[in-house]
């Protein structure tokens, strides 16, 4: 069997297993986020936090209620790390550095996982499992719990009430993430993925000297890492290593747990406003780009450019042998068109235009299908700028799913789609403009411009995948992409809360004839082409000085 048509089939039996959990775990979502009934674990946990589940919150509260949470959870993460030399299960690792444990914080808190150390020579098990793996779930549930809270401003009218946060982000953990995470450890385990707290452990002989590994609970840790498109490893190999990632069938597995609930909340939006066409159309314009891009991605990466391409079958420098080129592409595109991060190849060894479909997917605000939450509520904000692009052009008020975009409106959607690039070009120029900065690159170039580049998209964006060939492992780099981090991703969600508070408390507006319907293909189409032309606008000038110049000169 040829590699492209094993690619193609693997990409196929992919299609067919979202599907078939698309359905059940859409509507399944649905009906945790509008039920009433609170379980006792979950009373005992509001009860802890001294919070009133049943009590209905406005968007200014329920953004004080993130922001709360997640400065507690920075505080708490730092502070565990910087005490690690004397925590029990410490593998005899010591403290953290102040810039690490700050940039640490900052990225797990804000569902990034970007990683500036290795995992498996500085962290011990209290901090990954009782630390990392914590803030892994919980962070998944607060991009849930904001997605939800849009969807209901669409869902009510004449209220300005978004639901409860503390309700909506302990049920995300309790009811959805935890279950599915029990199932799928243990299939991870079976395909070979360890779970253990064993120490450090020297392995064999390799060129006159021992190999030393450490154990740890990674196939717990791994699950939710995909499913709440985390990407943070127990090792700096990440899913590239064959203790979190064994073999070609985890590596499947793997990627569909970083797409199962993105794509599937397209369905608990449909069911929520009561309208499933229109959670259809939005899944049609998620996959419409998901499968451009991993076409675009695997006929670059399998294009032969000389003769050891020719020899080894396509680009396989960077990839590992027991994947191949097609599941290494699938993984790369699946995890940047996320907010996942995770890799199970080295994103810098791709040939110039496959980085550049690497970084687009980051740029377009991993929306395709994005992040748990972040992508759908990603996703709408684009729809509502779509709708009012389609409104200038017939002279017609805009309106999407009977709500009127105003001025107000569409001020919190532009603000939106606005922070992450002004986050990732001014931190970028601001590193290649400094002399120090530009030392911790390894390649100079185009190639190097887009080391730099990368990291802050996947800082600012909340992706967390590494370019490599960058040390960023800098006071400077830690501090700066620890700050884009946390801009890139609670600043977006003041305007998506405020979003939806303006649009709960509106009144429905009745569909006329001169209505555009947003659930056709026609309007699919313009919002593919909105979603494309507005980043491509904003990046172009720095694609071009980056991987496109690489990919067009190679």
């Amino acid at each position: 069997m040829s590699p492209v048509l094993a690619g193609v089939l693997q990409l196929l039996a992919l299609i067919a297993a979202l599907a078939l959990a698309y359905r059940p775990l859409g509507d399944y979502m649905a009906k945790v986020y509008s039920s009433e009934k609170h379980y006792k674990p979950e009373k005992w946990i509001y009860k802890a936090v001294g919070a009133n589940p049943s009590a209905e919150m406005r968007w200014p509260a329920y953004l004080r209620a993130v922001l709360a949470f997640s400065a507690v959870s920075v505080l708490f993460l730092y502070g565990l790390q910087r005490a690690q030399g004397i925590l029990p299960g410490s593998l005899g690792f010591s403290a953290i550095d102040p810039d690490q444990a700050f940039n640490t914080a900052a990225s797990f808190v804000s569902n990034t996982n970007w990683q500036s150390y290795y995992g498996e020579q500085a962290m011990g098990h209290v901090v990954q499992t009782g630390g990392l793996a914590v803030q892994n779930f919980v962070s998944a549930a607060v991009g849930m719990a904001v997605a939800v809270a849009l969807v209901r401003g669409f869902a009510r009218s004449r209220t300005g009430e978004l639901g409860n946060f503390w309700a909506d982000m302990v049920r995300g953990v309790v009811r959805i993430l935890l279950p599915i995470s029990v199932i799928g450890a243990i299939v991870l385990v079976a395909c070979g993925a360890i779970q253990n707290f064993a120490g450090i452990h020297e392995v064999g002989q390799f060129m006159g000297g021992s190999q030393q590994w450490n154990g740890g609970a990674v196939a717990s840790q791994e699950v939710i890492k995909e499913l709440g498109t985390n990407g943070g490893g127990y090792f700096n190999a990440n899913s590239a290593h064959p203790f979190e990632n064994p073999g070609p069938f985890s590596n499947l597995f793997e990627i569909f747990l970083i797409l199962l609930i993105p794509f599937s909340l397209t369905r608990t939006f449909g069911r929520m406003v009561g309208n499933l066409r229109q959670g259809y159309a939005i899944l049609a314009t998620m996959a419409t780009i998901w499968l451009g891009f991993t076409a675009l991605m695997m006929w670059t990466e399998f294009s032969h450019h000389g003769p050891a391409l020719d020899i080894a079958g396509g680009a396989m420098e960077g990839k590992e042998t027991r994947y191949g080129i097609a599941a290494s592409s699938i993984f790369s595109v699946a995890t940047t068109l996320t907010s996942t991060g995770a890799v199970n190849s080295f994103h810098s060894s791709y040939t110039g235009l496959g980085g550049g479909i690497q970084l687009l997917g980051m740029q377009l605000g991993e929306i395709a299908p994005g992040g748990v939450g972040s992508g759908l509520y990603g996703m709408l904000v684009m729809a509502i700028i779509a709708v009012f692009i389609a409104g200038l052009m017939v002279g017609r008020t805009p309106e999407y799913l009977g709500k009127k975009i105003g001025t107000r409106e569409i001020k919190f959607a532009a603000l939106y789609i606005l922070i992450t690039p002004a986050l990732v070009l001014c931190f970028t120029a601001a590193a290649m403009a400094l002399p120090t900065p530009a030392n911790s690159m390894t390649n100079s170039g185009a190639h190097g411009f887009s080391e730099i580049l990368y990291a802050y998209t996947s800082g600012a964006n909340n992706n967390g995948s590494a370019f490599a060939g960058l040390n960023a492992d800098t006071q400077w780099f830690n501090s700066t992409i620890g700050i884009a981090m946390l801009l890139g991703r609670f600043l977006p969600m003041v305007f998506v809360l405020a979003l939806a508070g303006s649009l709960a408390e509106q009144k429905p507006v009745p569909e006329t004839a001169g209505t555009l319907r947003t659930d056709k293909p026609l309007y699919t189409g313009l919002l593919v082409g909105t979603i494309l032309i507005v980043t491509g606008l904003t990046y172009f000038p720095a694609l071009a000085l980056g991987p496109l110049a690489e990919g067009l000169a190679s």
